[in-house]
This record gives C-alpha cells, sequence and structure tokens, in this order.
C-alpha cells in the first residue's frame, strides 16, 4: 500500500476506536499506537496543553522529552501559530529541540477544541529525513479530529 492508501485504512479505524472514548489518555494511547503500528514511525505521542505547558502524554516510541514551552522547538511552535508543521530536516529548525539524536524528520498537528483553543499536539518523528508531506498533513488533521477532547465540554471534564 502507498502511504495515501495507508491512510485510508487508517482513518476509520480511529474513528471506530474514538467512538465513544471519553477518556483523553486512553483516547490518546490507542491513536498513538495505530498510527504507530500502521507507518512503523520512530516515535508517535502527544503533548498535553497543561498549566501553560505542553506536557508529555502517551505515545509509542523511545523517551521522550517531558515538557515543552510555549513557542519552543517545532510542537511548541505548533501550539503557538495553531499550524501543522511539517519539518523535512529537524536540523534545519531553528530551535529544534532534539530529545532524540536519531530523529531527522517530524510532522506536529495541533489539536484543537470548538472554542478553536489548542488543547494538546500530535508529534511524530522519523529517522529518514523528508518522511512528511502534504499526504501526511491532510491525513492527521482529519484524524485529531475524531479526539474526545476536541469539544469544550471534554477539555473542561479533564481539567
Amino acid at each position: 500500500m502507498n502511504k495515501k492508501e495507508k491512510y485510508e485504512a487508517l482513518l476509520p479505524r480511529l474513528e471506530a476506536l474514538m467512538e465513544g472514548e471519553q477518556d483523553w489518555t486512553a483516547a490518546m494511547a490507542n491513536f498513538a499506537a495505530e498510527v504507530h503500528e500502521t507507518f512503523g514511525f520512530f516515535w508517535t505521542g502527544f503533548y498535553r496543553v497543561t498549566g501553560g505547558l505542553l506536557l508529555l502524554g502517551p505515545f509509542q516510541g523511545p523517551v521522550a522529552c517531558t515538557r515543552i514551552k510555549y513557542g519552543r522547538g517545532v510542537c511548541g511552535t505548533a501550539w503557538k501559530e495553531k499550524v501543522t508543521q511539517v519539518v523535512p530536516d529537524v536540523h534545519l529548525f531553528p530551535g529544534h529541540i532534539a530529545c532524540s539524536s536519531l530523529s531527522e524528520s517530524e510532522i506536529v498537528v495541533p489539536v484543537f477544541d470548538d472554542r478553536n483553543e489548542v488543547v494538546a499536539v500530535l508529534d511524530i518523528d522519523s529517522r529518514e529525513k523528508n518522511t512528511f508531506d502534504e499526504t501526511d498533513r491532510v491525513y492527521l488533521e482529519r484524524a485529531v479530529k475524531f479526539l474526545p477532547w476536541a469539544s469544550s465540554e471534554a477539555v473542561r471534564e479533564r481539567d
């Protein structure tokens, strides 16, 4: 299967996994695992907006940075700018935070509530340069909309 076909198969699985799930830790854990297994990425996981920082959430892969400041690195930039960051070569990204020296490219997708506030980011790293492109951006932005906290009510319940 090519990348687009993998995403086309992945979206219904993610939607089914998220359907009816109200616990955000369970949702993030299964979401990260399903994406990680489908593509075999180096690192797949979430950072949650908590107390003015991005705090590490459920993930698949090696250990990671635990806290990221607003506007710092690729994750903090996605949070600040409210825009998906597609980074072909992390070594060329100003202020990149190297949680692992093995990471070569990255995509970070902000997750919004219904007030258009970023409540988390999906962070995916690859060991190869130029892994992520417009196809990844489009499908992952669709996918994060299945997450249960993409509403103000769910966000207020978790605080």
